[in-house]
């Protein structure tokens, strides 16, 4: 399942996240694919490893801000708070307004990688909160 996935994942698995390991939940991979500084615009490939999620969090802005996530392989969830969960496929896309709390991950059997775009936005800022339960997990 694994070499599969990652013949599929155009993109690359990248390297392992450690920077961010401790808002997620199993293991996830970042490759960088580009970054405009003065639009304050960057674009990361993240690969979720069966089962890994990150915790709820908000991309907070004024103005603007928010993300996109563009899905490239495997499938995952994507829920927001108070809302039914998202099944994620490859050529999902996702477009996350500022200051929504919400999580997304890959599903418990599958790999799963998407394109993270942030939005560039006013005062923006991002607060990671608690981790996605279990039985949340589990219920889609």
């Amino acid at each position: 399942m694994e070499q599969k996935f990652d013949r599929e994942n155009v993109f690359g698995r990248g390297e392992l996240n450690s920077a961010y390991a401790q808002y997620f939940i199993g293991h996830s991979y970042l490759n960088p694919l580009g970054r405009v500084e003065e639009a304050g615009l960057s674009l990361f490939n993240v690969t979720f490893e069966p089962g890994c999620r990150n915790n709820w969090h908000i991309h907070h802005a004024t103005r603007g801000g928010g993300q996109i996530l563009i899905c490239t392989a495997g499938s995952g969830w994507y829920q927001e708070e108070n809302k039914s969960p998202v099944s994620l496929v490859p050529g999902t896309v996702i477009v996350i307004p500022a200051n929504v709390k919400h999580w997304h991950g890959a599903k418990k059997d599958s790999w799963f990688s998407h394109i993270a775009i942030e939005v560039p936005g006013e005062n923006t800022s991002n607060e990671w909160c608690e981790p996605v339960e279990e039985e949340a997990y589990a219920q889609p």
